[in-house]
């Protein structure tokens, strides 16, 4: 259609201007000629008989025949007749006949006028059909090559369009008008190869005018108004997919005005519809509006599972237009497939952002580390965007170094450079804890005091450090008080977790009378909001503490919850709390001594640093992976918890002390109530 468009533009004017059309209309001219003779020479005749001549007169713009009469062989104007009538040279008498006889042949004139005028026209539209017939012609074997080319139907119906606009409206005096071939170039808004394989097309912008694309504009120089045609539409990427597949990240187009509801209503209609509105009414004369296209797209949906619910909840057509839902995981196994995948993302990023190449001991290492990301026993984060920042910088400080492998040592600095970059709140708490601002104590023994341990986000980095527990203990009938919930601190989670040790409390001591002791236990030097769980074993521990004034080793922290029954229960982030509590050992006192108690469903998931790995192996640091809270309390109070025999513990034990120490508040608060 572009070379239709240029034949129309060239070849066709040439054409018509050439000396076979242009003989065809001199014939067409000498014949209405020879035809207009064979009427008005026997008038001319007559006229020249009667002593009459017909002589062309301008009458403003236009040349009009006038019959004048002939005296002294000279037409003379109805003036100079006038005036010899008036000077006596003609009489009255004379003059009305030879009026009389003009006005005669002016009718006839009329007449013979009139139908010359109909030898005119009907020569003009000779001459019309003559070129009609002759562009027909000649046009005819370029749109029969167009024809053979692509002979489906609704090519055929289009190719007889354009032909009938080309003569019926194009063709002014035999030419085509002025940029009327731009008409018949032809828009490819959307192709595909001839292949089986769908198209699959991400928008990572989807606004309106991405989605269903957009007619651009021009100024028409010559009226200083907007206009637009069909070559100026521009497909969007719900025609590109067509036949395939579109993705779509969810919260990106709910965030765009308009495009959600025109992804609803292609999905919803399978027609593909285009406008381009102009919400200002400026600029423009009436806008295109080009016809629906019907398509078919199986539109992908990525997104989190709130804004999933979101949709679920107030969007009533998600459902009938989203049937499937797919639910990832963020986690993969830590198996030999899990470690081959890890490999081919490196290499693809290696291959994507010309990266250096990465040595098996560097892979291993972003395996660990994401391992260590994920926390989980025998699973790998599969959220591979940090895995790909760490490597990416550890090609960077290869590269820096004129290598070209990435080792392990380039991954460990990434991973430690990407924290030292975040790590500010955790180098201000070492820094507190040393100067003794923030008082921790990691060596000796305390009652009522226990070290328990905390965590704290910068961005998608965690860091833990420990936090100081402590309990007083008296008569009383409150129970057990959360200093942080009655200050409107404690989260919900943490609530709970706290009134799990009261519970416990009662399931271990098994006393035949109610618990009659107030105790206060509070996070010190915390000015935060706390919540979750994890310490309320060390609460319980804490709480046991001053209950018995058995002293608490300080060289040890514990994280891990616990339940009714007094099993240790998992909790998360166990990696940065054992690192928050070493850094806190070295930044104060490091004796070669300290330890950290988790629960032993956490052990699996340790991915310590290095250091702290060192340090395990040469005794100078511990990790106590325990099932149950006697563990706990045995390793922090230093005696055995006790094993209890129908309703008694042994002698000396932790909790036979516990028993004794809350029967005493009994008889304290029993004997208060009797004298008053």
């Amino acid at each position: 259609m572009d070379r239709f468009a240029e034949f129309t533009d060239t070849d066709l004017p040439a054409y018509l201007n050439s000396d076979l059309v242009k003989s065809k209309q001199n014939h067409l001219s000498t014949a209405m000629q020879d035809r207009i003779q064979k009427i008005s020479r026997p008038f001319d005749e007559e006229l020249r008989t009667a002593g009459l001549a017909m002589v062309p007169m301008q009458f403003g713009q236009k040349m009009v025949p006038v019959i004048l009469p002939v005296i002294e062989d000279k037409p003379m104007q109805f003036e100079d007749i006038q005036q010899l009538r008036l000077d006596g040279k003609m009489s009255d008498q004379e003059h009305s006949a030879l009026m009389a006889k003009v006005g005669e042949y002016g009718n006839r004139l009329a007449e013979m006028g009139q139908e010359i005028n109909q030898i005119q026209t009907k020569h003009q539209q000779e001459l019309q059909d003559m070129l009609v017939d002759e562009a027909k012609t000649f046009i005819s074997s370029t749109v029969s090559a167009i024809r053979q080319d692509f002979p489906a139907p609704s090519v055929a119906e289009f190719l007889d369009e354009v032909v009938n606009d080309l003569i019926n409206r194009s063709l002014v005096d035999g030419k085509p008008t002025s940029g009327s071939s731009r008409n018949y170039r032809v828009n490819l808004v959307s192709g595909h190869e001839a292949d089986p394989v769908c198209p699959v097309i991400s928008v990572t912008n989807p606004s309106l005018s991405n989605l269903v694309g957009r007619i651009d504009r021009e100024l028409n120089p010559g009226t200083f108004v907007m206009r637009s045609d069909h070559l100026m539409i521009k497909p969007g990427a719900l025609l590109e997919a067509d036949g395939g597949f579109l993705i779509i990240e969810a919260q990106d187009i709910l965030s765009e005005p308009g495009a959600w509801t025109a992804l609803l209503r292609t999905l919803k209609t399978g027609l593909f519809e285009m406008s381009n509105s102009d919400p200002f009414g400026m600029w423009g004369a009436a806008q295109l509006k080009p016809e629906p296209i019907d398509v078919n797209i199986k539109v992908v949906l990525v997104g989190d599972p709130d804004t999933y619910y979101l949709l679920d909840t107030y969007e009533p057509r998600f459902n009938d237009l989203f049937k499937v839902l797919a639910d990832f995981s963020d986690t993969i196994d830590r198996d030999w497939q899990g470690c081959q995948a890890y490999a081919s993302i490196i290499a693809r990023l290696v291959d994507r952002d010309k990266l250096l190449h990465f040595s098996v001991s560097a892979v291993t290492k972003l395996i660990e580390h994401g391992a260590r990301i994920c926390s989980q026993q025998g699973q790998l984060t599969s959220r591979f965007g940090r895995i790909a920042d760490i490597a990416r910088e550890g090609s960077y400080l290869a590269e820096e170094e004129g290598l070209e492998l990435v080792e392990a040592r380039h991954i460990q600095r990434s991973i430690q450079r990407s924290k030292g970059r975040a790590d500010v709140p955790a180098r201000r708490f070492r820094r507190l804890v040393a100067e003794g601002t923030v008082r921790i104590d990691v060596s000796g023994t305390a009652v009522g005091q226990i070290n328990g341990l905390a965590v704290t986000s910068a961005g998608l980095l965690t860091y833990g450090f420990p936090s100081r527990v402590t309990a007083s203990i008296g008569p009383g009938s409150a129970g057990a008080v959360n200093i942080e919930r009655e200050s409107d601190l404690s989260g919900a989670t943490h609530t709970k977790g706290f009134l799990i040790p009261s519970g416990l409390l009662r399931y271990l001591l098994r006393l035949q009378h109610p618990m009659a002791f107030s105790a206060a236990i509070a996070f010190e030097q915390t000015y935060g909001r706390i919540d979750g769980d994890s310490a309320s074993g060390t609460e319980f521990c804490c709480l046991i503490s001053a209950l018995t004034e058995l002293p608490v080793r300080q060289d040890l922290a514990m994280t891990g919850a616990v339940d009714q029954k007094g099993n240790l229960l998992p909790i998360g982030a166990v990696c940065e709390k054992i690192e928050g509590f070493y850094d806190a050992c070295r930044a104060v006192d490091f004796t070669g001594t300290q330890g950290v108690l988790i629960p032993r469903a956490n052990a699996a998931e340790l991915m310590l640093r290095e250091d702290i790995v060192e340090s395990i192996r040469t005794g100078e640091f511990a990790v106590y992976a325990i099932d149950s809270i006697d563990q706990a309390l045995a390793l922090m109070l230093d005696r055995p918890a006790g094993k209890l025999d129908d309703s008694d513990y042994e002698e000396g034990s932790i909790l036979s002390l516990a028993q004794q120490r809350a029967h005493e508040y009994w008889e304290i608060a029993t004997k208060h109530r009797l004298q008053s």
